[in-house]
């Protein structure tokens, strides 16, 4: 069990003259199996939502990404002010894919390796 999955999320922390400087968090060692049960929930509830349900539903996202899986690493607004607009829900979503499932993307798979 010493090779635990892990999983990547990558953050703006600022933008100076057109470059971007960003940070690379990662998931904790150990994730215990009770916050698959609420990824699976939010999982459901992303199904389901229309209309004035998505903002509500991206709150409780950030909420369970900022302080369920990365354990308060980074506060909810830098989360929401470090990703980027047009990939920001897909990165969240992903995100729950991770806890549901084990699914890494590609980058973080990437990082990982390079830290190996």
């Amino acid at each position: 069990m010493a090779n635990l999955k892990r999983n990547t999320i990558t953050l703006v922390k600022e933008v100076k003259e057109g470059e971007i400087v960003e940070k690379t968090y990662l998931t904790p060692v150990f994730i215990p199996f009770s916050v698959v049960y609420q990824a699976l929930d939010l999982s459901a509830e992303m199904q389901k939502a229309k209309g004035n349900d998505e903002k509500q539903l991206i709150d409780k996202l950030i909420d369970f990404v900022a302080k369920d899986v990365y354990k308060n690493q980074f506060t909810k607004d830098e989360l929401i002010n470090g990703l980027h607009a047009p990939n920001a829900v897909q990165a969240l979503q992903d995100q729950i894919l991770f806890i549901a499932s084990g699914q890494q993307d590609d980058a973080s798979k990437k990082f990982l390796e390079k830290k190996n």
